[in-house]
């Protein structure tokens, strides 16, 4: 993932609107029709459920009130950012919008460069005005194991240094993450050598498309995975939430009580409409009992 500068915001486009009162008139039917989400077993409380607004990025250039808008009255309780839509260096005018618009930041996607040296300080005090703990790192690579293990310590020190401030840093899947150096993924080498509080924010799909199993990983790093991707892998092409191969009902058991702070849907299908994808996506967790 790309961090992006945007231009000024437009107008959302009427398809999305649309959309997204359909796709609210769909879910009252459902309703109406006795087609009751199934409740959850065994969660007392239910994880709060955010949305990567990577899957809108377009949209949120265009709009991005307009987007918190439609993302709020899907249900999400937060959003995380990957770019900030023209308000890179407004953060108060950023916190103002969020609280407007009743959501919380539930992360940013930082790069690396923001967390290392004197860097850090500024992206510590942008994202105390956001009201954010998680400074999630969405990508980078080394050549060996050795890099891999610089890395490490690199996470570990930022981690010691965000704990008086009760904030968190961690690190996005992707797939290039599963390539092995002698034997071991880059993966398990980073997260081995990093202390618990280096947030291990897994992406379902991006793990399936690496050729690694996302629920080997999170019982390999139990109570690791304090925020957590869910996206879908294979099925349609319009596939979301539940309709592929993702294990979810595991998925969730190895999540809840376990340390996950945040259920985050990230969809990057391509559609003709992500609004109403990402409302598709919320619909179906709702379906599972999960929102």
């Amino acid at each position: 993932m790309k961090l992006r500068s945007h231009d000024s915001p437009s107008p959302l486009d009427p398809l999305s609107r649309r959309s997204f009162l359909k796709a609210g008139a769909a879910g009252a039917a459902a309703f109406g029709l006795g087609l009751a989400p199934v409740r959850a077993a065994a969660s007392p409380k239910k994880i709060p459920i955010g949305l990567q607004l990577y899957s809108v990025r377009e949209q949120c250039a265009k709009d991005l009130p307009g987007v918190l808008k439609a993302v709020k009255g899907a249900g999400y309780k937060g959003v995380e950012f990957a770019g900030y839509y023209g308000y890179e260096n407004k953060a108060k005018d950023l916190r103002k919008l969020l609280d407007d618009h009743g959501l919380l930041c539930c992360g940013t996607h930082t790069g690396l460069h923001t967390i290392r040296g004197d860097a850090l300080q500024k992206t510590i005090e942008f994202n105390q005005i956001l009201g954010n703990k998680y400074l999630i790192v969405p990508g980078m690579s080394a050549n060996s194991k050795a890099g891999w293990l610089d890395l490490a310590k690199l996470f570990n020190s930022v981690a010691d240094k965000l704990k008086p401030l009760h904030m968190l840093t961690g690190y996005h899947a992707h797939g290039g993450d599963f390539k092995k150096f002698d034997g071991e993924t880059a993966w398990d080498i980073f997260f081995s050598n990093t202390n618990k509080e280096v947030v291990m924010q897994l992406d379902t799909g991006n793990a399936l498309g690496g050729g690694a199993d996302p629920v080997a990983i999170l019982k390999k790093y139990p109570g690791r995975a304090t925020t957590i991707h869910l996206k879908e892998h294979g099925g349609a092409r319009d596939a979301v939430i539940g309709g592929g191969e993702v294990k979810w009902n595991e998925v969730f058991a190895l999540c809840e009580g376990k340390g996950t702070e945040w259920y985050i849907v990230e969809h990057e299908r391509g559609g003709p409409d992500p609004v109403r994808d990402v409302i598709r996506c919320i619909e179906a967790l709702r379906a599972m009992g999960k929102c």
